[in-house]
């Protein structure tokens, strides 16, 4: 493994803990799709007991960093320019469903910059990571965002309205930190969605970035609507020309 940060160490073992539950929790949903009861409740416990997990965990390592995540909203301690950015379960819907395509989400962002980034996808057992100035990384193997210049062989991820609105080769996944991992990865050529919490991206955008790809400044928008832009170097101009409008 190359060397990592204590605080990413804190946050791989924090979600490999909460990772248990949702492998577990996941395993049950396939009694539940077909109970009259129907699987919502089940669901939104099992985004609590991870997100519960998370925060003990990160502040277990770290008691006075604050906390932003997608169920608890912000919890102010007493260090504010250290804050952990926690999605417990992105893709929601899709987990709901029994589609197993969603990922666990941590981020630290220190005096408004992140430093670093995790997105782990319990079900395919993948982990992306990245830290600042240290490169990007899936399972240990150094990542970089595709090399490709033409849009027509490029895929984006985004969502419906996305999609409606470009004129590109799309995909809508329903998780936009795996759409961010995978552009970091290479896999997807870019993602693009407006309105968007950054809890869903922040870990993503850093993956993005310390993978050789580009990303608006995130600074400019307050943090439950954001309008991303992350793609490779080559075609980010080509990309944004075709967004003009969106």
């Amino acid at each position: 493994m190359n060397s990592i940060s204590p605080n990413l160490n804190v946050m791989i073992k924090a979600c490999e803990k909460a990772s248990k539950i949702l492998i577990r929790d996941f395993g049950e949903l396939e009694n539940l799709q077909v109970s009259s009861k129907g699987p919502r409740d089940f669901v939104t416990n099992s985004d609590k007991k991870v997100e519960k997990i998370l925060i003990e965990e990160l502040l277990k390592a770290k008691k006075n960093f604050s906390v932003l995540s997608e169920e608890a909203g912000y919890i102010e301690n007493s260090d504010k320019t250290n804050i952990w950015i926690i999605d417990p379960i992105d893709g929601t819907i899709n987990f709901l469903h029994g589609v197993p395509h969603f990922a666990i989400s941590i981020a630290l962002k220190s005096e408004n910059k992140i430093l670093s980034g995790l997105v782990i996808d319990p079900i395919k057992n993948e982990m992306f990571y990245a830290e600042k100035n240290n490169g990007a990384y899936y399972n240990n193997h150094r990542i970089r965002v595709s090399k490709k210049n033409n849009l027509d062989e490029c895929l984006f991820g985004t969502n419906l309205d996305g999609a409606l609105h470009a004129n590109l080769n799309t995909r809508i996944t329903g998780c936009a930190a795996l759409d961010l991992a995978y552009t970091g990865a290479g896999r997807f050529d870019g993602f693009f969605q407006n309105n968007i919490n950054l809890w869903d991206i922040a870990a993503g955008a850093i993956i993005v970035e310390e993978a050789g790809g580009k990303i608006n400044d995130l600074n400019k928008y307050k943090s439950d609507n954001i309008n991303i832009r992350a793609s490779s170097n080559n075609i980010h101009t080509k990309m944004l020309e075709k967004l003009n409008n969106f």
